[in-house]
Protein backbone atom coordinates (compact mmCIF):
# COMPACT_ATOMS: atom_id res chain seq x y z
CA UNK A 1 0.00 0.00 0.00
CA UNK A 2 2.09 3.07 -1.19
CA UNK A 3 -0.50 5.77 0.17
CA UNK A 4 -0.58 6.69 3.75
CA UNK A 5 -3.92 8.05 3.51
CA UNK A 6 -5.48 4.87 2.31
CA UNK A 7 -3.47 2.69 5.35
CA UNK A 8 -5.57 5.68 7.58
CA UNK A 9 -9.09 5.01 6.56
CA UNK A 10 -9.09 1.07 5.78
CA UNK A 11 -7.77 1.04 9.45
CA UNK A 12 -9.45 3.27 10.83
CA UNK A 13 -11.66 1.45 13.57
CA UNK A 14 -8.54 -0.58 14.61
CA UNK A 15 -6.49 3.11 15.00
CA UNK A 16 -9.80 4.44 17.05
CA UNK A 17 -9.75 1.22 18.87
CA UNK A 18 -5.45 0.97 19.92
CA UNK A 19 -5.60 4.94 20.71
CA UNK A 20 -8.24 4.70 23.40
CA UNK A 21 -6.53 1.83 24.62
CA UNK A 22 -3.47 4.16 24.82
CA UNK A 23 -4.76 6.80 26.53
CA UNK A 24 -6.51 4.27 29.05
CA UNK A 25 -3.10 2.38 30.14
CA UNK A 26 -1.20 5.59 29.95
CA UNK A 27 -3.05 6.60 33.46
CA UNK A 28 -4.13 3.14 34.74
CA UNK A 29 -3.08 2.61 38.32
CA UNK A 30 -1.97 6.02 38.83
CA UNK A 31 -3.74 8.07 42.05
CA UNK A 32 -5.34 10.77 39.66
CA UNK A 33 -6.07 8.75 36.69
CA UNK A 34 -7.34 10.54 33.85
CA UNK A 35 -6.69 14.11 35.47
CA UNK A 36 -3.03 14.06 34.37
CA UNK A 37 -4.84 14.83 31.04
CA UNK A 38 -5.23 18.31 32.27
CA UNK A 39 -2.74 18.27 35.16
CA UNK A 40 -0.20 17.92 32.72
CA UNK A 41 -0.46 21.39 31.28
CA UNK A 42 -1.06 22.53 33.98
CA UNK A 43 1.84 21.48 35.98
CA UNK A 44 4.26 22.83 32.92
CA UNK A 45 2.10 26.24 32.80
CA UNK A 46 2.91 26.71 36.56
CA UNK A 47 7.09 26.33 36.03
CA UNK A 48 7.13 28.68 33.19
CA UNK A 49 5.30 31.14 35.49
CA UNK A 50 7.48 30.55 38.40
CA UNK A 51 10.90 31.05 35.89
CA UNK A 52 10.21 33.91 34.08
CA UNK A 53 7.57 35.65 36.01
CA UNK A 54 8.05 35.41 39.63
CA UNK A 55 12.08 35.03 39.25
CA UNK A 56 13.25 36.48 36.02
CA UNK A 57 9.82 38.73 36.31
CA UNK A 58 10.08 39.40 32.16
CA UNK A 59 7.20 41.74 31.80
CA UNK A 60 5.90 42.54 27.89
CA UNK A 61 5.74 46.50 27.10
CA UNK A 62 1.61 46.68 27.45
CA UNK A 63 0.83 43.52 28.31
CA UNK A 64 -0.51 42.57 31.38
CA UNK A 65 1.30 39.41 33.65
CA UNK A 66 -2.68 37.69 32.87
CA UNK A 67 -1.93 38.19 29.23
CA UNK A 68 1.35 37.01 29.01
CA UNK A 69 0.50 33.79 30.72
CA UNK A 70 -1.93 33.26 27.95
CA UNK A 71 1.13 33.58 25.69
CA UNK A 72 2.90 31.50 27.40
CA UNK A 73 0.46 28.83 27.40
CA UNK A 74 -0.77 29.01 23.02
CA UNK A 75 2.93 28.06 22.58
CA UNK A 76 3.22 25.38 25.67
CA UNK A 77 0.27 23.72 24.61
CA UNK A 78 0.86 22.36 21.00
CA UNK A 79 4.45 22.03 22.07
CA UNK A 80 3.33 20.01 25.12
CA UNK A 81 1.44 17.36 22.13
CA UNK A 82 4.38 17.17 20.11
CA UNK A 83 7.11 16.43 22.50
CA UNK A 84 5.02 13.99 24.81
CA UNK A 85 4.32 12.56 20.93
CA UNK A 86 7.99 12.49 19.83
CA UNK A 87 9.36 11.23 23.42
CA UNK A 88 6.99 8.05 23.51
CA UNK A 89 6.74 7.16 19.84
CA UNK A 90 10.85 6.86 19.44
CA UNK A 91 10.77 2.88 21.45
CA UNK A 92 7.33 2.01 19.37
CA UNK A 93 8.89 -0.21 17.04
CA UNK A 94 11.18 -2.04 20.10
CA UNK A 95 8.52 -2.42 22.60
CA UNK A 96 6.39 -4.36 20.05
CA UNK A 97 8.51 -7.23 18.69
CA UNK A 98 5.32 -9.47 18.99
CA UNK A 99 3.08 -7.26 16.79
CA UNK A 100 6.40 -7.00 13.97
CA UNK A 101 5.55 -10.49 13.55
CA UNK A 102 2.23 -10.90 13.20
CA UNK A 103 2.06 -10.30 9.52
CA UNK A 104 -1.80 -9.52 9.96
CA UNK A 105 -1.43 -6.08 12.10
CA UNK A 106 -0.29 -2.74 10.26
CA UNK A 107 2.61 -1.68 12.28
CA UNK A 108 2.51 1.30 11.15
CA UNK A 109 -0.27 1.95 13.36
CA UNK A 110 1.81 1.96 16.86
CA UNK A 111 3.54 5.44 16.60
CA UNK A 112 0.11 6.82 14.92
CA UNK A 113 -1.91 5.87 17.73
CA UNK A 114 0.67 7.17 20.29
CA UNK A 115 0.70 10.44 18.32
CA UNK A 116 -3.05 10.58 18.37
CA UNK A 117 -3.18 9.87 22.42
CA UNK A 118 -1.21 12.81 22.80
CA UNK A 119 -3.08 15.19 21.15
CA UNK A 120 -5.71 14.42 22.94
CA UNK A 121 -3.82 15.67 26.34
CA UNK A 122 -3.18 18.50 24.09
CA UNK A 123 -6.97 19.08 23.33
CA UNK A 124 -7.59 19.10 26.92
CA UNK A 125 -5.56 22.48 27.33
CA UNK A 126 -6.71 24.06 24.55
CA UNK A 127 -10.36 23.92 24.82
CA UNK A 128 -9.12 25.42 28.96
CA UNK A 129 -7.80 28.18 27.06
CA UNK A 130 -10.16 28.96 24.92
CA UNK A 131 -12.98 29.10 27.62
CA UNK A 132 -10.64 31.69 29.37
CA UNK A 133 -10.00 34.04 26.70
CA UNK A 134 -13.76 33.21 25.48
CA UNK A 135 -14.75 34.65 29.19
CA UNK A 136 -11.82 37.34 28.78
CA UNK A 137 -13.95 38.47 25.22
CA UNK A 138 -11.01 37.68 23.54
CA UNK A 139 -11.93 34.82 21.21
CA UNK A 140 -12.63 35.66 17.74
CA UNK A 141 -13.76 34.00 14.61
CA UNK A 142 -10.22 33.22 13.55
CA UNK A 143 -10.49 29.76 16.17
CA UNK A 144 -12.06 27.59 13.56
CA UNK A 145 -8.53 27.59 11.28
CA UNK A 146 -7.49 25.58 14.66
CA UNK A 147 -8.72 22.11 13.41
CA UNK A 148 -6.92 22.53 10.21
CA UNK A 149 -3.71 23.27 11.39
CA UNK A 150 -4.39 20.26 14.37
CA UNK A 151 -4.55 18.27 11.64
CA UNK A 152 -1.09 19.61 10.01
CA UNK A 153 0.49 19.31 13.42
CA UNK A 154 -0.32 15.72 13.25
CA UNK A 155 0.97 15.08 10.00
CA UNK A 156 3.81 16.25 10.65
CA UNK A 157 4.65 14.43 14.14
CA UNK A 158 3.78 11.23 12.66
CA UNK A 159 5.63 11.21 9.93
CA UNK A 160 8.82 12.53 12.27
CA UNK A 161 7.26 9.27 14.94
CA UNK A 162 7.76 7.09 11.44
CA UNK A 163 11.30 8.00 11.21
CA UNK A 164 12.56 8.06 14.47
CA UNK A 165 10.68 4.38 15.41
CA UNK A 166 12.43 3.03 12.58
CA UNK A 167 15.96 4.54 13.22
CA UNK A 168 16.20 3.40 16.97
CA UNK A 169 15.71 -0.24 15.36
CA UNK A 170 19.35 0.10 14.59
CA UNK A 171 20.14 2.70 16.63
CA UNK A 172 19.19 1.78 20.28
CA UNK A 173 20.79 4.72 21.86
CA UNK A 174 18.46 7.18 19.52
CA UNK A 175 15.79 7.39 22.48
CA UNK A 176 18.20 8.73 24.71
CA UNK A 177 20.03 11.48 22.44
CA UNK A 178 16.02 12.66 21.14
CA UNK A 179 15.55 13.26 25.11
CA UNK A 180 18.21 15.32 25.27
CA UNK A 181 17.16 17.22 21.92
CA UNK A 182 13.57 17.83 23.36
CA UNK A 183 14.64 19.58 26.02
CA UNK A 184 16.81 21.94 23.58
CA UNK A 185 13.50 22.85 21.42
CA UNK A 186 11.73 23.29 24.40
CA UNK A 187 14.13 26.06 24.99
CA UNK A 188 14.97 27.51 21.90
CA UNK A 189 11.29 27.38 20.68
CA UNK A 190 9.25 30.52 20.92
CA UNK A 191 7.13 29.00 23.54
CA UNK A 192 8.39 32.03 26.62
CA UNK A 193 8.65 34.60 23.83
CA UNK A 194 7.40 35.99 20.85
CA UNK A 195 9.12 36.92 18.05
CA UNK A 196 8.96 40.61 18.51
CA UNK A 197 11.67 40.01 20.98
CA UNK A 198 14.12 38.58 19.01
CA UNK A 199 16.66 39.81 16.94
CA UNK A 200 17.13 39.25 13.19
CA UNK A 201 20.09 37.32 13.41
CA UNK A 202 17.91 35.18 16.17
CA UNK A 203 15.29 35.16 14.14
CA UNK A 204 17.30 33.77 11.07
CA UNK A 205 18.13 31.21 13.14
CA UNK A 206 15.10 30.68 14.51
CA UNK A 207 13.25 29.74 10.79
CA UNK A 208 15.65 26.12 11.15
CA UNK A 209 13.25 25.12 14.26
CA UNK A 210 9.90 23.35 12.96
CA UNK A 211 8.64 24.47 16.12
CA UNK A 212 8.37 28.46 15.43
CA UNK A 213 6.51 27.61 12.54
CA UNK A 214 3.72 25.90 14.77
CA UNK A 215 4.23 27.89 17.53
CA UNK A 216 3.83 31.00 15.46
CA UNK A 217 0.59 29.47 13.92
CA UNK A 218 -1.25 28.94 16.97
CA UNK A 219 -0.60 31.90 18.77
CA UNK A 220 -1.07 34.20 15.63
CA UNK A 221 -4.80 32.16 15.35
CA UNK A 222 -5.52 31.93 19.28
CA UNK A 223 -3.81 35.01 21.16
CA UNK A 224 -3.73 37.70 18.20
CA UNK A 225 -6.79 36.99 16.51
CA UNK A 226 -5.26 37.11 13.03
CA UNK A 227 -5.33 34.94 9.99
CA UNK A 228 -1.32 33.38 10.00
CA UNK A 229 1.40 34.48 7.60
CA UNK A 230 1.00 33.22 4.38
CA UNK A 231 5.05 32.42 3.93
CA UNK A 232 4.46 30.68 7.43
CA UNK A 233 1.69 28.92 6.70
CA UNK A 234 3.22 27.81 3.35
CA UNK A 235 6.07 26.28 4.76
CA UNK A 236 4.61 24.90 7.84
CA UNK A 237 2.14 23.01 5.06
CA UNK A 238 5.30 22.04 3.24
CA UNK A 239 6.62 20.55 6.45
CA UNK A 240 3.63 18.84 7.54
CA UNK A 241 2.79 16.80 4.48
CA UNK A 242 6.72 16.65 3.31
CA UNK A 243 7.68 14.52 6.42
CA UNK A 244 4.35 12.49 6.38
CA UNK A 245 4.96 11.16 3.39
CA UNK A 246 9.20 10.55 3.65
CA UNK A 247 7.94 8.99 7.15
CA UNK A 248 5.83 6.46 5.70
CA UNK A 249 8.45 6.03 3.20
CA UNK A 250 11.18 5.16 5.41
CA UNK A 251 8.92 3.02 7.73
CA UNK A 252 7.21 0.84 4.94
CA UNK A 253 10.80 0.43 3.64
CA UNK A 254 12.70 -0.48 6.70
CA UNK A 255 9.55 -2.41 8.06
CA UNK A 256 10.67 -5.40 6.21
CA UNK A 257 13.97 -6.01 8.10
CA UNK A 258 12.69 -5.18 11.66
CA UNK A 259 12.57 -8.40 12.84
CA UNK A 260 16.18 -9.24 12.39
CA UNK A 261 16.75 -6.65 14.63
CA UNK A 262 13.93 -6.69 17.63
Amino acid sequence: MNNPFSLLYQYRKILFSITIDDIKMKYAGSMFGGLWILLNPLLFLSAYFLVYISIFKIKLEGISTIDYVLIIFSGLIPWFGFSEAIGMSVNTVTNNSSLIKNTLFPIELIPIKVVLSSVVSQLVGLILLLIVLGIREQLSYHAFLLPFLLILQILFTTGLAWILASLNVFFRDLGQIITVIIILLMLVSPIAYTTDMLTKDLLFFMQFNPMYYMITLYRDIIIYNTFPDVNICSIFIVLSFGFFFIGYYVFTRLKVVFTDYV
